[in-house]
């Protein structure tokens, strides 16, 4: 848990470290045109922001463009490149993106475009011929962290621009001063919890560093007004703020409207704009709740008229042509979250083409068994790509039936008998003494908690006090514990109202340790998992 900067993993490990600076230096020689080429999620958003913003400090001549999901969809693709063509740039630097643009890569090589791809994702069977890849992920890499978010790959490679810079003796020769690009640690922990990345050390030291500068209100006015609207204090500011409230309207913007809305609130220093595009996205973002709402009641309607058992079925794939494609993502998430196995969604594209969006479950690398069902079935699939918990792709709505019948099959196979089993992992029970304040504080400073390295949890049953709902759909609780002398307060997310209004006598719950400072610091229990006992 020693989070200094120093601990860092070294950028010389990362594969084609060398190639990317020795890129960007001719191109800051050569006082070259640089266009980014972002993705348009929260990831993409602020991995195109720091690159702006540190090579525009450098005096580069630096713009970003990010497609519109609905017109060119995922990654630097060759009609993107047409209209990259407009502004003449001399490079095209890919961000969160560009590992799998095979085609893309070429016609912007073929138009005389130098290409630096930076990604996170993993690389298929062939790799784009790119002037220069930055990837922990490509195949030969040897950086010890394959976890690092798209951002955090820009970060990277910023530190080694930087120190090529500093082994030129370039600042001093120049009217420019070095980035302290700390500075930036904001926006890259902004990325990486929104991006759902496994929180390992080096992760964790990003992390922990942005959420201090956050706290000390050293950041980017936009995050400092994204956490105001929802909200939230930044003076104490966690790594699950970032996730649950600033990275969804950031989102929004991708899945409603033009990332580049969210781009714009993260680059600009006025405070003034930066409060009235985060008044913007978090409009959006209630929007796309509605909307995400509406499709999932549907979804769950049709869920529920089936008959989903352990032998029924290992997948569920379902596809509404009304249903909008921004938020089927966010759908499969919920739909994975009630039925426990790899979930897709699919929207209506254009052209006969259907677009999903798959979530999936811990035993089960969704990415593996789509890649499967693709080299089972060449041209089944049109496009894909993603990680082992989510996954993007596009087919043609013909093959949808075909596609799930394969689907099923490849998700069979790599199981390999395993069973699906949806289980809450605990570190058991408090002692009576461990139910105060300063227990929920020693835990908060043990963080940032998040993917891959998560909050400590306990399970234990209690006497019910009182109980009430509160927000239409909080269970709001007033608990005793044997051998404790104070009440304890507690309060669960997001319960049945027609089932928590009626009072129970004593609950099971799993639950963690929090601090309501509301009024003043007290001990509150949140309950993840609640079940009457009596």
């Amino acid at each position: 848990m020693d989070y200094r900067l120093s601990e860092l993993e070294p950028f010389h490990s990362l594969k084609g470290i060398e190639q990317a600076v020795e890129l960007l230096w001719q191109s800051l020689q050569n006082q070259d045109k640089v266009l980014i080429v972002g993705d348009f999620d929260a990831d993409g958003a602020t991995s195109s922001a720091l690159a702006k913003l540190v090579l525009s400090q450098l005096g580069m001549t630096v713009d970003y463009l990010v497609p519109n999901r609905f017109d060119y969809g995922y990654g630097l693709s060759p009609e993107l490149v047409e209209v990259a063509k407009e502004s003449s740039p001399d490079l095209i630097i890919t961000v969160d993106n560009g590992i799998s643009s095979i085609a893309g890569v070429k016609a912007a090589k073929d138009a005389g475009i130098k290409v630096l791809v930076t990604d996170h994702h993993l690389a298929g069977d062939e790799l784009p011929e790119a002037d220069a890849i930055i990837n922990p992920n490509q195949p030969g890499d040897n950086f010890p962290s394959k976890n690092l978010a798209g951002v955090g790959v820009v970060f990277y490679l910023l530190l080694a621009f930087r120190a090529l810079l500093r082994e030129k003796n370039w600042f001093e020769s120049s009217t420019v001063s070095e980035p302290n690009l700390a500075h930036y640690l904001d926006i890259v922990a902004l990325g990486t919890v929104a991006d759902v990345v496994p929180l390992d050390k080096n992760n964790r030291i990003l992390v922990h560093h942005g959420l201090k500068r956050i706290r000390a209100m050293k950041c980017r006015p936009g995050i400092i007004e994204l956490l105001r609207i929802a909200k939230r204090d930044p003076v104490k500011i966690k790594s699950s703020d970032l996730g649950f409230a600033v990275g969804p309207r950031l989102n929004a913007a991708g899945r409603l409207d033009d990332m580049s809305l969210g781009i714009e609130c993260l680059i600009t220093e006025s405070r003034d704009k930066a409060a009235e595009l985060a008044q913007l996205l978090h409009s959006l973002n209630s929007d796309r709740q509605q909307v995400e709402k509406e499709m999932q009641d549907e979804a769950l309607a049709q869920v529920e008229s089936m008959t989903l058992g352990e032998d029924t079925g290992y997948t569920l794939c379902l596809y509404e042509p009304h249903w909008h494609q921004g938020v089927v993502g966010l759908v499969a998430s919920r739909l994975k979250d009630k039925v426990y196995r790899p979930c897709i969604v699919f929207a209506n594209a254009d052209g006969g083409i259907i677009k999903g969006s798959g979530r999936s479950v811990k035993e089960v690398h969704i990415r593996d068994a789509l890649a499967l069902v693709d080299a089972r079935h060449p041209g089944l699939i049109d496009k894909f790509g993603g990680h082992a918990m989510a996954a993007g792709l596009s087919l043609p709505q013909a093959n949808l039936e075909a596609f799930q019948e394969a689907f099923e099959l490849a998700v069979k196979d790599v199981l390999a008998g395993r069973s699906m089993e949806d289980v809450i992992e605990t570190d058991g029970a408090l002692l009576p003494e461990e139910y105060r304040l300063e227990s929920a504080q020693l835990l908060a400073q043990a963080g940032p908690f998040g993917q891959g390295f998560v909050e400590p949890a306990f399970d234990d049953e209690f006497e019910v006090i009182n109980q009430r709902i509160v927000g239409e759909q909080h269970l709001k609780l007033t608990l005793r514990k044997d051998s404790c002398s104070q009440p304890i307060a507690a309060i669960a997310f997001r319960v049945d109202p027609n089932v928590w209004a009626k009072p129970v006598s004593t609950i099971r719950a799993v639950f963690k340790p929090d601090i309501n400072d509301y009024y003043q610091p007290e001990l509150q229990l949140i309950i993840t998992h609640l079940e009457a006992v009596e």
